[in-house]
């Protein structure tokens, strides 16, 4: 049996307990296909001792530094507690010493706000990244060396992953199992949780603006719709029919309500189907690509290769290695 992948979530004082307790709950929830654990998950601090949340209590931590230096993956989640970050204000010392004991390679994560504390530590500098959008303009000004992208769920950058608030937590999550173990895996772990395994769109649907009249018309049924149709090959002309819209406005709709255009989405609705065929079928890649809607293997592996940066053969290989491709 492989070795547990060790999980450190680093609690900093005034911490926010759900994003403190999301990591142990999803990682938790994934689980082999015999039931077992793939992940360990240790909550500690920088120095191991206790320290307080911003909710009124008090969180004793089973481990110290130690943990972040032993650890294949480290996720901060957000503080309450050190709003000088935005300021320019230094980290503590003791906190600075804590992450530099983490092991060259390691994947780092950060939950919402605690993007501050990892661009603080300057690990950020000349990264993309992401964090809460209502904090985004302080962040840009805080720290300029970042390549801020505000209107997304979050960011992977190899070994640096960055979240927006709160429940795009649970997404980056889910995202990891599934990179690490495959769609079944974090589907499964996100059924457990009672979430969407996937969410479609970024932070521009959750930012605050006019909300439209009862009576206007969304794009929901459109996209339910399409879903159920995307070996075909569907235009824009045809999604704006079937909403009832024209083309400006069904265009504008839905980047309003999805975050993306609508070719964008339907990219990306085909790729995780692609990915979900890969990996647990023995589907011959050319079908697969033409059950997905991409219509040839090498549309298939483009897009495979822009968006993941890897082949369909490759990408099914790291799941079902014992698969030889016909």
């Amino acid at each position: 049996m492989p070795a547990l992948h060790r999980i450190a979530v680093l609690a900093l004082e005034g911490v926010a307990p759900f994003e403190l307790g999301m990591p142990s709950r999803v990682f938790g929830n994934a689980r082999a296909a015999d039931g077992s654990a793939l992940y360990e998950v240790t909550v500690c601090t920088a120095d191991g001792l206790p320290v307080a949340t911003d909710a009124g209590f008090t969180v004793a931590v089973a481990a110290g530094p130690e943990a972040l230096a032993a650890a294949d993956t480290v996720i901060v989640p957000p503080t309450h507690a050190m709003p000088g970050l935005l300021r320019g204000e230094p980290l503590p010392e003791p906190l600075l010493d804590a992450l530099a004991a983490i092991r060259p390679g390691t994947r780092i994560v950060s939950i919402c706000t605690g993007s501050e504390v990892l661009a603080a530590a300057g690990l950020l500098d000349g990264r993309p990244a992401t964090t809460h959008w209502v904090h985004a303009p302080e962040f840009q000004r805080a720290f300029p060396r970042v390549k801020l992208d505000e209107d997304v769920l979050f960011v992977d950058d190899g070994d640096l992953l960055t979240s927006a608030g709160v429940a795009a937590g649970i997404d980056l999550c889910l995202y990891l199992v599934r990179a690490d173990h495959g769609t079944a895996v974090a589907n499964r772990a996100a059924r457990l949780c009672v979430v969407p395994p996937w969410r479609d769109g970024g932070q521009a649907q959750y930012i605050d603006r006019p909300v439209p009249e009862p009576t206007v018309a969304t794009t929901t049924a459109t996209r339910a719709w399409a879903l159920e149709r995307l070996a075909q090959p569907l235009t824009l002309a045809e999604l704006a029919a079937h909403a009832r819209m024209s083309l400006r406005t069904f265009t504008r709709r839905f980047r309003d309500e999805v975050g993306m255009t609508p070719v964008q989405w339907l990219t990306g609705q085909r790729l995780d189907l692609a990915r979900q065929l890969l990996e647990s079928s023995d589907l011959p890649v050319d079908l697969v690509a033409h059950r997905c809607g991409f219509g040839s293997a090498n549309s298939l592996r483009q897009h495979m290769r822009a968006a993941l940066g890897i082949s369909p053969i490759a990408y099914r290989r790291t799941f079902r290695p014992a698969l030889v491709e016909a």
